[in-house]
């Protein structure tokens, strides 16, 4: 039996923080497939014109608008012996493989069958990334409520996301062309057999490596609408809501651009992998850091800061001439280690505003504000792959041709100002959030004294 034990201020073993680790490891071979490369197989190897595709990302988010609140509702719901958010890491991972494996398929359909086809399993695949995704990122609202140790285990979460990002930047294409032996899209699809193998493992460590500590009040009896309610009401939540989505279009318009970049406008697609390589690692180093920053300054200034920093070089890399490798090497490298800290700091900040809505109502619905924070991110993620691929159809871009001096300086807007400007939109959203240091601390004590029993 694992129940819950509300020891809200638990410090956590290393083992179990690198346990809970492992599984963001294993989202991130699904999410870094979908950000760097679903685009570019869509339009370069499925024969999807970008338009519709663009379209289609865009368009299937009407599902996840559902399926996420449902989702988070039922998690909250659930009750096994194991806790609400560990079982589905065990037994939703090998329907996740499948769904990935057929989304980067290419059966033989005609121009509007294979459009019908993207929308059917990019949807399917999205929903098994629901079942998975929403108890796994309520998991860490639910193992501690320390501070520290939250900002800890985040980062700790997101050095495994970014090792993730970072193994499939480098070693997709690779492994495409050396499992396909010629054919592309046998390739495809076993690299994705392969990462839902790996992704299974990750997931099962994580199930029996974690704790779930900190229950609902044992009083409280609520509905998923008055759970939505509750977060409605909730500013801090209305506000990362908001930011989760802009900031995941900077992060998706740079990775997803990033082949077109390399591949029509530098024109050196030998580089491909080494540039996603080093920005997985920089991204990486980011997230690693983060406890040791959080510890000087607050969250809200640091990640205000981050974004100012990522949209000023953004915008300084479109000015930097396609010979001067180099330099576009380091701007990538400065611009990811800025923004490696912005997903460890969002995520506790999504834990911080459950503990809001229970100080503040006497109710809590983890999974709730997590399959939400879920649905912004994915939804962030969409309006990046859409908008990068709506200006592709605009500029011209035709898929494995040169393009036109047009479509080249497009292709370079995607890459830098575009997600700049975006970068700094967010420093604005982020400016309004109110939960300081000291107010999360008075928080966390109030909480903590109606845990204690009445003398």
């Amino acid at each position: 039996m694992t129940t819950p034990t509300n020891d809200r201020l638990a410090r956590l073993s290393l083992r179990e923080k690198m346990g809970f680790a492992l599984g963001d490891l294993g989202f991130n071979l699904y999410w870094a497939s979908i950000a760097s490369f679903l685009a570019v197989f869509y339009t370069d190897v499925f024969g999807i014109p970008a338009a519709a595709a663009g379209t289609m990302f865009l368009v299937t988010k009407i599902v996840d608008a559902i399926t996420d609140p449902i989702m988070g509702a039922v998690a909250d719901r659930t009750k096994t012996r194991w806790g609400k958010f560990r079982p589905y890491l065990l037994f939703a991972g090998a329907p996740m493989a499948g769904a990935a494996v057929i989304t980067f398929s290419t059966p033989e359909l005609s121009d509007s069958g294979k459009i019908i086809y993207a929308y059917i399993t990019y949807s399917l695949m999205m929903l098994c990334y629901t079942v998975l995704s929403t108890p796994y990122s309520s998991l860490s609202g639910v193992m501690t409520a320390h501070p520290q140790e939250r900002n800890t285990l985040v980062s700790f979460r997101f050095i495994a996301a970014f090792a993730g990002t970072t193994l499939v930047n480098k070693f997709t294409l690779p492994l495409v062309e050396y499992l396909g032996a010629g054919d592309e899209s046998l390739g495809w699809q076993l690299t994705m057999a392969l990462y839902g193998l790996v992704a299974g493992i990750a997931f099962a460590v994580t199930f029996f490596s974690t704790r779930e500590r900190i229950a609902p009040p044992p009083q409280q009896k609520t509905s998923p609408w008055g759970d939505i309610k509750d977060l409605l009401d909730n500013r801090p939540w209305l506000i990362l809501i908001g930011l989760a989505i802009v900031i995941m279009m900077t992060i998706t318009l740079r990775g997803g651009s990033s082949y077109y970049y390399l591949k029509y406008y530098l024109q050196r697609p030998e580089l491909i992998s080494d540039y996603l390589f080093v920005q997985g690692l920089a991204l990486g180093v980011g997230a690693a850091i983060t406890p040791l920053l959080t510890k000087y300054v607050d969250k809200t200034k640091l990640l205000m800061l981050l974004m100012s920093i990522v949209g000023v070089l953004s915008i300084a890399m479109y000015f930097v001439p396609a010979e001067y490798v180099s330099v576009i090497f380091v701007l990538n490298i400065l611009i990811s280690l800025a923004l490696g800290p912005k997903s460890p700091l969002a995520w506790s900040m999504y834990a911080d505003s459950a503990d809001y809505t229970e100080w503040k109502t006497g109710r809590r619905a983890t999974g709730m504000t997590f399959s939400a924070a879920t649905f912004a991110q994915k939804l962030g993620g969409a309006l990046g792959s859409a908008v990068m691929l709506w200006v592709l159809a605009a500029i011209g871009y035709v898929a494995r041709e040169a393009q036109s001096d047009a479509s080249q300086t497009g292709i370079a807007l995607l890459q830098t100002v575009i997600p700049g400007v975006i970068a700094l939109v967010a420093v604005v959203v982020i400016s309004f959030y109110p939960l300081t240091n000291s107010t999360l601390a008075q928080i966390q004590a109030d909480l903590k004294n109606r845990e204690a029993p009445n003398p």
